[in-house]
């Protein structure tokens, strides 16, 4: 009996031990708040009343098994659906964001394309506590330094009054509003668009809006050119090439490129960078700089295709000319491990196997194909995955980066 009531009571003094921790983090990250400028009556009524989230942490740890396709990601971003409330929006709000564009030099539909990638036009913003959420992450030991930053940002925010504490809701990394803005970007970014006196960005579209414009002119949106273009590349084109470099346009005409519809590149003196996502059976793309701004704001190709096309089509251009191709493998970390030592075993470095698709990978790849007579594109087809021994279930597996954060 005895060993009974002493299993019983583990969890619960586990428990109570793990909520004297984060009570004590808490009062930690308190001090540290007033210490950064917070008002004292600002820090003790919000996190006197956080709570420990173990969702957020379950969240912060899990990393997607399988990573999604470029035909996936991009076919469920920008879709019939979006595109066309994309249109009714940036009609409704024509003064507005026109407003945005002669003050930031950002193009309406890139504010909308944003918009509708962020919170789908302000549908949903996410339905976490952020001080709860930050301070959880604050006084968890992998992103401690980072969190605590956010926090105190959160803090500042509700001190000068932009939104109560009950009502600063977001992700559950803590991003807010209808641009989804971490605390940091909010303070250094957001402006008061509509000139209530206060930065707004859950209930004033003007705020949210104008504060995006604001931001991406901050990261150096050059208000001449466009994000980027798909082009064509003739049948024997050397893939090696898109491997980041930035070439002028007039070299890549050169090279045989063209835009969609096998028409010449402008002859514009700018430079741009091919990007493959789904290699050579899939669509290319010629990148400008506004592309690296896109990725200023999220570090993922994926993402900036998608918020360059979806801001063509709102803007009334049709679909891709090549669509990507939709029978291609989703791959986990543990495929492109396997990947990766496979490929290291025969000679192609991928560097340490870490189970990430970085450019030594695909430079391994490339070489892989090159010596076994294949298009060099650096991409992982489920054919080469077969040739290589490496788990030919990666066909088919479900996308884990869609699940949802509530």
């Amino acid at each position: 009996m005895t060993g009974l009531l002493l299993a019983l009571a583990l969890p619960v003094a586990a428990e109570t031990s793990n909520t004297e921790a984060f009570g004590q983090c808490v009062a930690r990250l308190k001090d540290h708040a007033i210490a950064a400028g917070v008002s004292t009556k600002t820090a003790n009524d919000v996190l006197t009343e956080v709570e420990h989230l173990d969702r957020v942490i379950e969240l912060d740890r899990r990393q997607p098994e399988f990573t999604t396709t470029f035909a996936d990601y991009l076919n469920r971003r920008v879709n019939e659906d979006r595109i066309s409330k994309g249109r009714e929006l940036l009609k409704e709000h024509r003064e507005l964001l026109a407003r945005v564009t002669r003050e930031t030099g950002v193009p309406a539909p890139y504010l909308v394309s944003f918009w509708g990638l962020e919170t789908n036009f302000g549908s949903y913003f996410g339905k976490m506590s952020v001080p709860s959420s930050l301070a959880t992450l604050a006084c968890d030991p992998r992103r401690r330094s980072f969190f605590t930053e956010q926090l105190t940002a959160a803090l500042r925010i509700i001190d000068e009054g932009a939104i109560a504490p009950e009502q600063m809701e977001g992700s559950w990394a803590g991003a807010m509003g209808h641009v989804q803005f971490m605390p940091t970007v909010f303070l250094k970014h957001a402006v008061d668009g509509d000139g209530d006196g206060k930065r707004d960005l859950w209930n004033s579209l003007p705020d949210a809006m104008m504060s995006a414009g604001n931001f991406l002119q901050h990261l150096g949106w050059d208000g001449d050119y466009r994000w980027g273009r798909e082009v064509r590349l003739p049948a024997s084109f050397d893939y090696s090439l898109a491997d980041g470099r930035r070439l002028e346009l007039a070299e890549w005409n050169k090279l045989g490129i063209t835009d969609a519809f096998g028409n010449a590149l402008a002859d514009e003196p700018i430079d741009a960078a091919l990007v493959v996502p789904s290699g050579h059976r899939g669509p290319a793309f010629l990148a400008y700089r506004n592309f690296n701004v896109i990725m200023g704001w999220n570090r993922s190709e994926f993402y900036a295709i998608a918020v360059g096309h979806l801001a063509d089509r709102i803007a009334g251009a049709g679909g891709l000319q090549t669509p990507p191709p939709e029978d291609q493998p989703n791959l986990s970390r543990d495929i492109i491990l396997a990947l990766q030592q496979s490929l290291n075993g025969r000679g192609f470095d991928t560097g340490k196997p870490d189970g990430i698709m970085g450019p030594a990978t695909r430079g391994a790849i490339r070489g892989y194909q090159a010596a076994n007579d294949r298009i060099a594109d650096g991409y992982p087809s489920q054919d080469i995955l077969n040739e290589l021994t490496v788990a030919p279930e990666a066909e088919n597996q479900p996308d884990a980066s869609e699940e949802s954060d509530d």
